[in-house]
């Protein structure tokens, strides 16, 4: 069995590195700003989808936000974990 101390040191930053890239991604194609999709999240400001997207100090999407996200984005939520690759 493996043992989550083998991963490589970046290899959780990379995977919410590359959630981040995604839901801007689908955020521009939707042709949302920040806020908006802030907005439709609950937030009152761009705080969180602007640090998440950029993985700023370590902030990052959750799994309910992932749901929310690709509800407000009508996308499958598959799509924002495009690109992920899987440390083997």
């Amino acid at each position: 069995m493996k043992n989550a101390d083998e991963l490589p040191s970046d290899a959780v930053d990379n995977f919410y590195k590359q959630i981040g890239k995604n839901v801007k991604k689908y955020r521009e194609l939707k042709g949302y700003t920040q806020l908006q999709l802030s907005q439709a999240l609950g937030h009152k400001s761009v705080g969180l989808v602007s640090q998440a997207e950029l993985y700023l100090d370590k902030q990052h999407f959750n799994l309910e936000h992932l749901y929310k996200i690709a509800y407000i984005l009508e996308c499958d939520i598959a799509n924002l974990l495009e690109d992920i690759e899987a440390t083997t």
